[in-house]
């Protein structure tokens, strides 16, 4: 009797269990297939298209060397998929390229240059680990040789005017020497001394067919790439509008002939904070601005009310227009 009752009550729930422990197990492999198919089907990555052909300053990549393609392919795969720093230097080459593209004509630089100072630095005041500072990337040394005042109140290397101006003189060095732009670029990054020993040891005479360190062997495919990618930005899937990049600032210069003992002072007069003082002017290195020698300086101020982007806007043109393509946003939806 116990053994009829213990069947009728425990088995029915075991038989339960077990009806549930299958049923289970199969929903839960029938929803690992429902995931994997939804995955599969709507997240894809591509390998960026390499263009058929590109140039630094004129002069050809010749891409149908198989290394040559894989070193340009390496680093358009790396910017396209880097998606945070190759959509900030879009941002921030908006607001520079108008300053400096300018100053190279002038000084009969190609503009392809400016991708060069936008690899090197970011179009950010950062500080590299041997010391090189400003959107060029000057040594305390090499900036001394061309003109940049070094010392512990001013930095002109984070003058962007004045360190445009010594990299042109410098470029134009390089190039009295090598007459190949794209060898001025790599000997901006290694060295001239060392391209030259290189072009002799190795008996070439051209970037594309030297040996060189990892970093000079990938500094010009950083260039093309970065230019590739900025001139056809959709083609690499950044939809960034004209309205999403940071906008040149409108300023003001002050002649400054004497010493400045007090920027904090300075700043309120000209009714800016140091802040912005500071940001505009990121050459002065200290809160006072030290003239024993008498030069004049110019300091940047932004004109009146243009530290707000309700102004900045303003100056927008074809506010929602793709940034470097025909489309619009309601051509997109």
């Amino acid at each position: 009797m116990r053994k009829i009752i213990f069947l009728s009550t425990i088995l029915p729930s075991a038989i339960l269990i077990i009806l549930l422990f299958v049923f289970s197990s199969e929903k839960e492999k029938i929803s690992d297939v429902n995931y994997q198919d939804a995955f599969r089907k709507n997240y894809k990555i591509f390998s960026p298209i390499i263009p058929e052909s590109v140039d630094f300053a004129g002069e050809n990549a010749p891409l149908n060397i198989f290394y040559i393609r894989e070193k340009l392919d390496e680093e358009i795969l790396r910017n396209t998929y880097f998606h945070s720093s190759t959509i900030g230097l879009i941002k921030r080459s908006n607001r520079w390229f108008p300053l400096i593209e300018p100053i190279l004509s002038e000084n009969n630089i190609p503009e392809d240059f400016k991708y060069l100072a936008l690899i090197e630095s970011g179009f950010e005041n950062v500080v590299s680990p041997k010391g090189a500072r400003g959107f060029w990337q000057f040594m305390e040394k090499t900036a001394r040789e061309y003109g940049l005042e070094v010392n512990d109140a001013i930095d002109e290397r984070y003058n962007v005017e004045k360190s445009t101006k010594a990299a042109c003189k410098c470029l134009l060095d390089f190039y009295d020497e090598f007459k190949n732009w794209t060898l001025v670029a790599a000997a901006y990054n290694t060295g001239k001394r060392r391209i030259r020993e290189s072009l002799e040891k190795q008996k070439v005479n051209n970037y594309y067919d030297l040996y060189l360190n990892e970093e000079t062997s990938q500094y010009v495919f950083r260039i093309l790439a970065i230019k590739t990618i900025i001139e056809s930005p959709t083609r690499y899937g950044f939809y960034l509008r004209e309205a999403d990049l940071y906008p040149p600032v409108p300023t003001k210069k002050i002649k400054v002939t004497k010493t400045i003992p007090d920027l904090y002072e300075f700043a309120s007069m000209h009714k800016i904070n140091y802040r912005t003082l500071k940001m505009f002017n990121p050459w002065l290195r200290t809160d006072k601005l030290p003239d024993k020698s008498g030069r004049t300086y110019f300091i940047k101020i932004p004109k009146t009310g243009y530290f707000k982007y309700d102004k900045l806007d303003k100056q927008v043109k074809d506010y929602d227009r793709i940034f470097n393509d025909t489309l619009t946003v309601d051509e997109l939806n």
